[in-house]
């Protein structure tokens, strides 16, 4: 008979984005004799046609009117609906114990895939009633009974991994879950990038980087109107568009596009401050990967920023939407070379830290094996 205590089911709803396929490495290397099975949600699902057609219609039926509206995105209403909730818990638990695993680890929380008997791990970025503290979302929400089956996947979890000291509060005050099972772990950089910063390393170049897919979540809009002011006090002053690609034509701006993440080191090094004035962040690892760079951060005060971005020390925080507070703290930035270099610093000392999936590994691997200890002790 196989031992389960050799095998660890590692579930994560696709291969995208990123940090999905990077903590698969870091159990790996946390549990180097263990034997990891990838288990990928979207996958199974699209090998069940049946389940995809009833779900879409589900989907139509519970969330028509917002996506006829734009309000909501079929494909992310489509993994939101109590149908398909259902259907992975049951497809996860016949996986679970056929497998006979000693522990199943869960990227974030969109399903329940715990299974009674074998101790079950989840690490996420955020929960949905997190949404009711941004002003862009809280009138949005999800299903209520999708919500009450999320419910379940922190009451059937044995800990709960979160990235910030916000999702760590609505998982113990929104979800009531015991402050005992929710461990804050943080995270690591999802790009390479260099922890020397080798170009522009003065930071007399007034280069302002933003690096983000959703250009208006991301306060991308907001960052436009604060650099036409800015230049109005430095001329010098570029901004770089990374990932985005709005169809905006500025003097001094120059729209990158998507690009993979072993290009973003080159525009980090070239950068002497870093802005994302985001209006929604679950967590935002740019960030991480910016500090990573030595850089300065301006950003918004939302969400898991808060824990990275000391106002004051590494940065600057303003209020999303805040166009005049964005300018002027940009300015502050780009006219003081050595107040970049000094927030740059502490970016990078907090980066080395806290934020190294290093760290977080060995967050990991400790509470889990605390709980696995636990547990088989009481057999």
């Amino acid at each position: 008979m196989m031992d389960k205590r050799k095998r660890i089911a590692f579930i994560r709803p696709k291969a995208w984005p990123l940090a999905n396929r990077i903590v698969d490495g870091v159990i790996q290397q946390q549990f180097p004799d263990y034997a990891v099975d990838v288990i990928d949600i979207s996958t199974l699902i699209r090998k069940r046609p049946d389940i995809v057609l009833v779900n879409s219609i589900v989907t139509a039926l519970l969330y028509g009117k917002d996506i006829a509206q734009r309000r909501k995105k079929f494909r992310l209403a489509f993994w939101r609906t109590p149908y398909i909730f259902r259907q992975v818990r049951q497809l996860l638990r016949k996986i679970i114990c056929a497998g006979e695993y000693v522990f199943s680890f869960q990227m974030q929380s969109l399903f329940d895939t715990s299974t009674p008997g074998t101790p079950h791990f989840i690490y996420t970025d955020h929960t949905h009633l997190e949404n009711l503290n941004y002003t862009a979302s809280r009138d949005n929400l999800y299903s209520s009974k999708w919500i009450a089956l999320e419910r379940e996947v922190y009451q059937h979890a044995s800990l709960i991994f979160v990235r910030s000291t916000n999702v760590l509060r609505s998982v113990i005050e929104e979800y009531g879950q015991p402050r005992d099972k929710v461990v804050c772990v943080y995270a690591g950089s999802n790009a390479n990038v260099h922890s020397e910063k080798r170009e522009n390393s003065d930071y007399t170049k007034p280069e302002i980087l933003f690096v983000g897919l959703d250009w208006r979540r991301k306060g991308g809009p907001d960052l436009v109107q604060a650099f036409q002011e800015v230049r109005d006090k430095c001329p010098e002053a570029h901004l770089t568009i990374v990932g985005a690609r709005p169809d905006i034509h500025l003097p001094n701006c120059d729209v990158i596009g998507p690009v993979q993440p072993d290009e973003l080191d080159s525009y980090y090094q070239r950068a002497s401050v870093f802005c994302l004035p985001t209006h929604m962040e679950p967590f935002g690892i740019v960030f991480i990967e910016a500090m990573t760079a030595h850089l300065p951060i301006v950003a918004t005060r939302v969400g898991a920023i808060p824990d990275f971005v000391e106002d004051g020390k590494n940065g600057w925080l303003v209020p999303p939407g805040d166009v005049p507070g964005l300018a002027s703290a940009l300015l502050k930035l780009l006219q003081d070379p050595e107040l970049c270099r000094s927030f740059g610093e502490e970016s990078f000392r907090l980066t080395k830290e806290r934020y190294s999936w290093t760290a977080v590994g060995e967050k990991f691997r400790q509470s889990i094996l605390n709980v696995l200890t636990q547990s088989f002790e009481g057999e």
